[in-house]
Parts: C-alpha cells; structure tokens; sequence
C-alpha cells in the first residue's frame, strides 16, 4: 500500500519519516513578531507524530521575516541581496530558539541545520547531509532547516522553501512531505476566481498541471507560490515521495487537514536508486543537448544518450557536470551526467560512433551520457 490520501501521512506504516514545511506567511505576523500560539500547536502536532511512532523533519521559513523587523529593513527584508543577507543572520537566532524552546516544552532536541543549493546539488557534500540528517534522527532529535540566507547568493540559491524541503525529504529518505500553505491545495484555476476547484489528488505533475498554477506568494512575506509547490512535488515524485499541500492557517492545521480531507495529495512515482534519484532532483543544469524523434524514442526505451543522435549543444559544460537532454518540442526528456565536454559534445554531434575516433584524435567513451547515469524526467 502507498501514500494516497492525507490520512496515510499520520500512519506510521506508510510514513516513518515526514518532512514539513512551514512558509514564513505562517510563521510570522504582520507585525514581523512570530506567532506563538499557532506555532506552539503545531509543534504539539509534530510531538504528537513522533509520538505514534514517526520521525520528524522541519523546514522552517521565517528568519528573513523575523530579522527584518528587528533591523528596521522596508519591503519584508526582501528589497536587496545585501538586505536579506542582514536580515537572515539576525532573524535565523530567533527562528532557532523559537523552534528550539517550543520543542523542548515536549521533551524533543531542536537541531539546526542550514543549507544551500551547493549542499544538495554536490553529490558528496549531499552525502554528508545524509548522514547527519540519519545521525540526528537516530538520537532523537528534530531537525529544523532553513536555507542558508546569510551566506546564499544568487546562483546559489534554492530561493524557495518548498523546493528545499523536497530536496531534504530525499536526502533523509523520508516517505512524504507536508506543505503548510496559504491555500489548501492546488485548484484547477486562481482560486480567486469563481468556480475554482481543489485537485485532491494528482497522478503526476504534466504541462497541464503547471498551467493551473499562480507563480506569486499572496502575503508577499515568503518566496514561493503555487509554481514552485509543484516544481517540489515533481522533485518528491521522482525521488518515490508523496507530497501534499495543505491549509497552514487553522490552529493545528495538520489535523484539520487530516480530518476534513482537504488538501492536494501529489502521488509517488516508482523509487529510483539512490544516485538517478538525486540526479533527477538536481535543480542546476550545466548545459543542454537537443536531441532528434529517434533519441528520444530510444531513451524512453532504457539506452544511453548517443552523438548520433544530438542536433544541437549549448552551454560550457565539462565532462562529469550534470546537463538536461531536450526533445524535438524543446521538453525536457531526461537528466545526466556528461561524459564529455560541451566542445566535444558538439563536435561529435549527428556522428555516428565508428567516427568518433577520426574526431577526437583518441579512442572515445561509449556514449555522451550513459544509460546508468541518466534519469527520464
């Protein structure tokens, strides 16, 4: 049996290990103070899971939102790099003790933990969290993540929560992951708009799916909105991860969620080995390969990437560094790590393989991406 409805997150059978996510619009007021009483239950939640059993992963917003009140910074925090950086190393203390005190009131360990894109997108600082993630949880304690803002720039950053949590939920090898939102799910349209209908359960995220999405966060505290709650979801999908959305507004949200049954349920895809899944959640390509009908239909048969069957390369990627294989649509087919470098992919591009020697001057490998190092989107 698997994951396919909201109750199944509070079986300890189907989900031994759950990461939740809690958005800054939540967390914080606006006033930029926390809000106590509502998180104070919700920890008496997550307290109440551990106690039947399951183990715990909190990715928690907030610090941006909390230290900008303090710094006296306009927009949120949010008006410059400089300004966010600031405000995170004042905010990310108090978002710590919060969690760390509510916890302790339930005789739980609070651990902090703070990531960037880098951490999870290199395979062996992604290890490393592996194993402090399994450590902490093996002794007990709760592990609270947020980003890494004070030190995150630009090209190293998730930018939201949500992807984040996907992203840990994998390293942890979790079963599910709870989105706390501003919304209860994802709806059909805007859900501003009249006749707006809730989605309970979603097989897959399609090009369909993503069209029904609003990119923007409605409180204008967070970063994230619907477009990147899905982007999650495909993440925990190819990973074999449930992912739900739900209300986060309601005190004790997760067992109004559970007992009204509304929310989003996105369903698991088949679990990968370890090393497709990580690279399927990789959020960073290095560069591109177009391919033609023929490649396409022989990667969703199971084969390699081959030259013969590239018709286009872009970016300056070397050999090891992970890039996306596009169809003849431009849709992304597949993820993989290159076994050449961008010069060279394009110089062998449309060749067949008894040329490539000719090409290169040396005796080639067998494939541009071979078939156990590249994963179907």
């Amino acid at each position: 049996m698997t994951i396919a409805q909201l109750a199944h997150l509070a079986d300890p059978a189907l989900t031994p290990r759950l990461v939740v996510k809690v958005g800054s619009a939540l967390l914080v007021g606006a006033d930029g103070e926390p809000r106590r009483g509502w998180l104070s239950a919700l920890v008496g939640e997550l307290a109440a899971a551990r106690a039947r059993g399951q183990d715990v992963i909190v990715v928690s917003s907030g610090a941006i939102a909390l230290g900008a009140r303090r710094l006296g910074l306009a927009k949120g925090g949010r008006g410059s790099l400089a300004d966010a950086q600031a405000a995170a190393a004042v905010g990310q203390i108090a978002l710590a003790g919060l969690w760390a005190e509510l916890l302790a009131g339930y005789g739980a360990t609070a651990a902090q933990v703070l990531l960037t894109l880098d951490d999870l997108e290199d395979r062996r600082r992604w290890l490393n969290v592996t194993a402090t993630l399994g450590t902490l949880l093996a002794r007990g304690a709760v592990p609270v993540i947020n980003e890494n803002d004070t030190v995150a720039t630009e090209e190293i950053r998730f930018g939201d929560n949500d992807r984040l949590a996907a992203r840990v939920a994998q390293a942890a090898e979790a079963s599910a992951v709870l989105l706390l939102s501003d919304i209860d799910g994802l709806y059909d349209r805007d859900p501003r708009q009249p006749g707006a209908t809730r989605i309970p359960v979603v097989r897959r995220v399609t090009p369909d799916i993503h069209a029904m999405a609003t990119a923007g966060s409605s409180s204008g505290l967070g970063s994230g909105g619907m477009t990147s709650k899905l982007q999650a979801a495909e993440i925990a999908g190819m990973a074999g991860m449930a992912l739900a959305i739900i209300d986060g507004r309601p005190d004790r949200p997760i067992g109004s969620a559970l007992a009204s049954g509304n929310g989003t349920v996105f369903l698991a895809r088949p679990r990968k080995a370890a090393r497709k899944a990580w690279l399927g959640g990789r959020m960073r390509m290095r560069g591109t390969v177009h391919v033609d009908a023929g490649a396409a239909r022989a990667l969703a048969q199971g084969a390699s990437l081959l030259a013969a069957g590239v018709v286009r390369v872009e970016g300056a990627f070397m050999r090891g560094d992970a890039i996306a294989v596009l169809g003849p649509a431009g849709e992304v087919l597949a993820r993989g790590l290159t076994e050449y470098d961008a010069g060279e992919c394009a110089a062998l591009a449309g060749h067949n393989s008894r040329d490539h020697a000719d090409i290169l001057g040396y005796a080639p490998r067998s494939a541009l991406i071979h078939r156990d190092h590249l994963v179907l989107v």
